[in-house]
């Protein structure tokens, strides 16, 4: 493994000082829960002992259950999406392997394959092409040596979501190649339209990895999944998992069943402020002649692009926005794109630190 540390990640709010940003519309989920916003309180006669290797049964049951034919037995517990898309990585790729994945993309999807030294081919969503998938050219970049394809559903940073058509195309594709799909789901509750189905329910070849951390608000507490139907496979997971951590938080996962047990009761009020927010987004940039969008339909973060270069051009436009304005963005080399672009997230902030902080975007663009 040759690590590199991930621009996103030495440039994030966390390591640059929160005390340093008003308006953090850099962030990529809803706003940071209490243990109290939730109603709940650990229990103080927990044991703190090594808990199941695969994480808590029930609550790998109540996973299951949005996938149509899924068991407890296909899931296993990460810590986090980031520690599951880790353990697919490294246990499916080798410097021999070939790789096609979308781009731009959550960082880690990118850097783990080349950390590995595998093959990798980068399909690239455009803005010109609402950054939808063009599935010929997908299909097109799999050759003989392809282990994993690779995409994000709803697709982080722009928002896009693949049609269930679309989603069945790339699980079919992955079948006939023999390969293996995976299916980044982390913002899939956080869908404005129906939600599709898990791709793992769909077939054996589909690997579906998703999270508590951005619809739910509980980065903290490191509690995500990888979901696959093929048990050799999830044995390997299972290896994987156990060689890295040996098992989860038994505090994180107890906190994590019992929001997957009210999860209904806690999607509906954020959905509904969500697509609020998204309304306050929609109408500025109806108004905002600097910059065109694809409008989103999943997720809390979309990806504008600057129509000219600002005066002074794009590096000069990030340093007004912070220092002249206390507000942070995240910039498009974030995503290996040009600084032109960058990703807005509505759901972190509260309603009047995001109405600010999109006034100053407006008046740094502006110079």
């Amino acid at each position: 493994m040759r690590y590199a540390r991930m621009p996103i990640e030495v440039e994030s709010p966390e390591e640059y000082g929160y005390a340093r940003i008003r308006y953090n519309l850099s962030e990529s989920s809803v706003a940071d829960r209490r243990l109290a916003d939730l109603g709940l309180t650990v229990p103080t006669d927990m044991l703190l002992l090594y808990g199941e290797h695969r994480g808590r049964e029930r609550l790998r049951t109540l996973i299951a259950a949005e996938g149509e034919g899924l068991s407890a037995a296909d899931v296993l517990v990460t810590a986090g999406a980031a520690g599951a898309l880790f353990i697919v990585s490294t246990s499916l790729l080798g410097p021999d392997d070939h790789l096609v994945v979308i781009r731009p993309n959550y960082a880690t999807n990118l850097e783990t394959p080349r950390a590995i030294g595998c093959h990798v081919t980068h399909v690239e969503l455009s803005f010109e092409d609402g950054f939808r998938l063009d599935l010929d050219r997908l299909a097109a970049a799999v050759t003989p040596r392809t282990k994993l394809i690779s995409v994000t559903c709803p697709h982080n940073p722009t928002g896009v979501m693949l049609t269930e058509a679309e989603l069945r195309a790339l699980v079919a594709l992955a079948e006939r190649h023999g390969c293996h799909l995976l299916v980044d789901e982390t913002y899939r509750d956080l869908s404005f339209e129906t939600p599709l189905p898990l791709a793992a329910s769909l077939s054996e070849r589909a690997i579906s990895v998703s999270s508590l951390s951005k619809a739910y608000g509980v980065p903290g507490i490191r509690t995500g999944w990888l979901i696959t139907r093929d048990p050799a496979l999830q044995e390997l997971f299972l290896a994987a998992h156990e060689q890295i951590n040996i098992c989860g938080s038994v505090i994180d996962e107890w906190i994590a069943e019992q929001i997957m047990e009210n999860r209904a009761a806690l999607l509906a009020p954020t959905m509904a402020e969500m697509r609020r927010r998204l309304g306050v987004v929609s109408d500025w940039m109806a108004g905002e002649d600097r910059l065109e969008w694809v409008r989103p339909s999943g997720g809390v973060v979309c990806f504008p692009r600057m129509i000219a270069e600002p005066p002074g051009g794009a590096e000069a436009f990030y340093r007004r926005l912070l220092e002249d304005h206390g507000a942070y963005v995240g910039p498009g080399h974030w995503f290996e794109r040009p600084d032109t672009h960058f990703r807005l997230g509505y759901g972190w902030p509260t309603g009047d630190e995001l109405e600010a902080g999109l006034a100053a975007i407006s008046a740094a663009l502006r110079g």
